[in-house]
This record gives structure tokens, sequence and C-alpha cells, in this order.
């Protein structure tokens, strides 16, 4: 094991890699939940779903582990799910069957993989300046604390102000407070796990004050139901739903969360490889084809079982602030999702969320490990040259544009675009790797689809 996943190179060991495993998990492990719920709105059936996202997952996270070596974990994209739940397939089927959706989502993986094998993805991450790189992280590292925030409760949504204090007299936001000072106790301390020991701490404190409650079972049944999706004729068509995605709205589709998928998970490998120290020193990933291409099969597998669009995590930032430097890692984590397909009714008590009506749902066991990985990833800030206004302000708008938007490949879009505009408008055309000046007008495109533009263009 230690030739295979080289420990000792890496300065880490086999119990720091298991703990790793375990807190990424726990930080991830809201998605077997989320995700099905989201997806049910279109009338993919819950139970196929919850499956599907936990052995996909499970697949997916082993896979990287053992052909990437790095502590990378995989599961159903939140937002890609959104958008393949509310406008690829239709809230409760008004589009197109749900089976459909999800071949487009397999369909979207295939071409990417295809990117991938060409070299044109990892090309594309390699033409990215220093600067925006370092962006990157950082504003995903906001994101995750502004996740974290809201589903503590400490932060919640405001019609006129954007964002409000939360509720205090709420005791699930007391739960995240006493998870939270938790983990920083036990990183002041220097304990090992101290993430993990802090959610564990939280789950104590929920028990206590009534947010959560131990579970009335232990074992969960599996559905197949959502598998080979696209290989399935929906009912009341005569194709299968690979067959039924050649319409120009569907195509639009495929090229749509293509884009997505692609800059998010670029987003997230780079976030991750600053924080784990495994970039090099011009910034790109070593051994990123292998990633890539994992990747992207995760992304066609997510549609094949019938999940949404499965991609890399950048929760995967929990197992490497616990000192997750390998992928043993990620084997761990996968080894709990499929666990947890089968016992998802402990995982619902910590993982689960809580609804309310007029707040939405909270996480409060596991919000207090995503502020703390936000704390974690805002240390490349300091690199960025903010004397230097061509560099520094699409630094900016990246990292204020991915929390603010909610969407990670939205704020690398502001910073590409803005970075291309300012260096063309001061004479520094030379300075522009080509394929910035593709990727950037490919975003143009992207943000005018999302505006409506070419609405009912070929319908």
């Amino acid at each position: 094991m230690e030739r295979f996943f080289k420990f000792k190179e890496r300065g880490t060991d086999l119990k720091t890699e298991v703990i790793a495993g375990v807190t990424t998990f726990m930080t991830m492990a809201y998605i077997i939940f989320v995700n099905p719920g989201i997806l049910s709105a279109a009338g993919v059936p819950f139970e196929g779903a919850a499956t599907a996202t936990a052995l996909g997952a499970a697949f997916m996270c082993i896979a990287m582990g053992l052909i990437s070596n790095r502590p990378l974990a995989l599961a159903s994209g939140m937002g890609l799910n959104a958008v393949v739940t509310f406008s690829v397939i239709g809230f409760e089927q008004a589009n197109v069957p749900w089976q459909v959706g999800m071949a487009v989502i397999f369909v979207e993986g295939l071409i990417i993989l295809a990117l991938v094998l060409t070299g044109f993805r990892e090309a594309v991450m390699n033409a990215i300046p220093m600067s925006l790189k370092r962006a990157i992280g950082v504003g995903i590292g906001l994101f995750i604390t502004t996740i974290g925030l809201n589903e503590s409760g400490l932060i919640g949504p405001d019609a006129i102000t954007l964002v409000k204090l939360g509720d205090f007299t709420q005791p699930y936001v007391w739960v995240s407070i006493i998870g939270l000072f938790a983990i920083l106790i036990f990183m002041a301390f220097r304990v090992k796990g101290d993430i993990l020991l802090g959610m564990a701490v939280a789950t104590i404190a929920a028990l206590i004050l009534g947010v959560t409650k131990l579970p009335d079972a232990v074992v969960g049944t599996l559905d197949f139901s959502t598998f080979l999706a696209p290989f399935q004729t929906p009912e009341g068509t005569s194709s299968m739903a690979l067959m039924q995605i050649f319409t120009p709205t569907l195509l639009v589709a495929v090229f749509a969360i293509m884009l997505t998928d692609f800059f998010d998970t670029m987003g997230t490998v780079v976030a991750i490889g600053e924080q784990a120290n495994f970039l090099n020193e011009d910034g790109t990933v070593p051994g990123a084809k292998k990633i890539l291409a994992v990747d992207s099969v995760a992304a066609a597998t997510g549609g094949l079982f019938g999940a949404s669009s499965i991609t890399t995590y950048i929760e995967s930032a929990a197992g490497v602030a616990e000192g997750g430097r390998t992928g043993l890692t990620s084997v761990v984590t996968g080894a709990l999702f499929a666990l947890a397909a089968f016992f998802a009714p402990i995982i619902a008590m910590v993982g689960g969320g809580i609804m309310f009506e007029d707040r939405g749902t909270v996480y409060p066991i596991t919000a207090g490990a995503l502020i703390i990985v936000g704390f974690f990833m805002m240390k490349g800030v300091k690199e960025i040259s903010w004397d230097k206004v061509a560099d520094a302000f699409p630094a900016f708008i990246t990292i204020v544009g991915i929390p603010l938007t909610y969407n990670i490949s939205y704020g690398i879009g502001f910073g590409f675009i803005s970075y291309t505009l300012i260096k063309l408008a001061t004479g520094k055309a030379k300075e522009i790797h080509p394929l910035m000046y593709f990727v950037s007008a490919a975003f143009v495109v992207a943000f005018l689809d999302a505006a409506g533009v070419f609405a009912g263009l070929g319908a």
C-alpha cells in the first residue's frame, strides 16, 4: 500500500488518509439526500435516485483514487442537478421525460472525455494565467464559506439586502456554532481529525437540542430503477431516450452543461491542488489528464445511472485539510458512499438537512466543516499581484463572482472575459494565450444564452 499510494513521499500515513477520507465523506454525505430530492421534482424515482447517487459517487471516488492517486472525491454536482431538473427536464416532466435529461448528461460526459483524450481540456487548464488560478481557489473558498454560513443558519436570504443575520433563537444555529468552535478548539490544540471530531460534537449537540434524532431504522433497500436511463424507452414514447436528444434545444443544453462541467472541475482541481501543494511551480497540475479523464467518465456515469452529472467535489478540501494527500483518501470516501447506499437512515441523521418553509434547508452538523475549509483556502489571495490592474481586477471579479453568482463557472467566466479585454485594451495581446480567446468567447455565448438571448431559436 505504501508503494502504491506513496505515503512517505507525500508526507502522510495510513491513519491520516483514512481520517481524511471519512472527513471528506461526512462533508459530502448530504448529497445522498439532497440530490434525489431535487431530481424527484422532475419525475425521477426518489429511491432510485438515492441508490444511483450513493453508488455513482462510490464507484467514481474509488476510480479517482486508484487511477490518479489524488485526494479528489466525486459525487452528483449541486447546481448541475438543478439545471437538469428545472431547465432540461422541466418541473414535473413539463418538457421532456427524465430519461432524456439523463441522456443529455451521458452524451455531455462522453464529449468532455473526448476533449480530455485529445489533450484540449488540459491545454485550457495550462493556458490560464497564475493570477486567475489563485483567484479561482480563493473564490471557491469564499463560495464554500457562503454555503457553510447559509447551511448553518448563521446567515439567511433577504429580498432587499440579499443576505441577513440568521435567527439565533433556532437551536440548529447553536448546533452549527458548537460544531464550528469545537473544530477551532481541536485545531488550536493540533488534534488529529479536528474537523471530524468537531462534527461528532455537533451531532451530540444536535441530539441533545432535539435538532436531529436517532433513526428508526438502520438498513435501507437499494433501487436500481434509474440505472441505464439513457437506454430506457420513456413511457409514452417509441424510442430510447438517447435517440430523443437530437433537437436544437437539447443540443444547446448539452453544450451549456458541458461548459459548466468543464470549468467547475477545472476550478476545483486547481483549488484543491493549491491547498494540497501538488501544483507545479507554473500552476499546472501533474497528472491532470488522468484526473480529468476520470472526471469526464464520471459525468457520463451520472447520466447512465440516473444520478445527474457526477463531478469532482470542492468538499474534497475538507479531507485535504485533515492531511489527505493520496488517492487512499478518495478510496475511503468511495467505500463509505457504498456503505451509505445500505445505511442511508444513519447518514441522514448526520448529513441530512432540516427543511423550513420560510428558510429552506439547513445542514447544521456539517456546516462548520465547510466554513473551516473556506478559511483554509484563502491563503492564495496573498500571492496575487494586486498592484497590477490587468492581473488584479480579473482576479478580484473571479473571487467575488463565484460566491455572489453561486456558480463556479460564472465567476471563472467573469475573470476570463475581463482578463482578455483588459490585456487587449492595454496593448498586451501577446500575453494572452490563444486558448484564452476561444474560452472567453465561449463564456460570452454561455452568458448570452443564460440571459435568454437565444431563447426560441430552432424551437
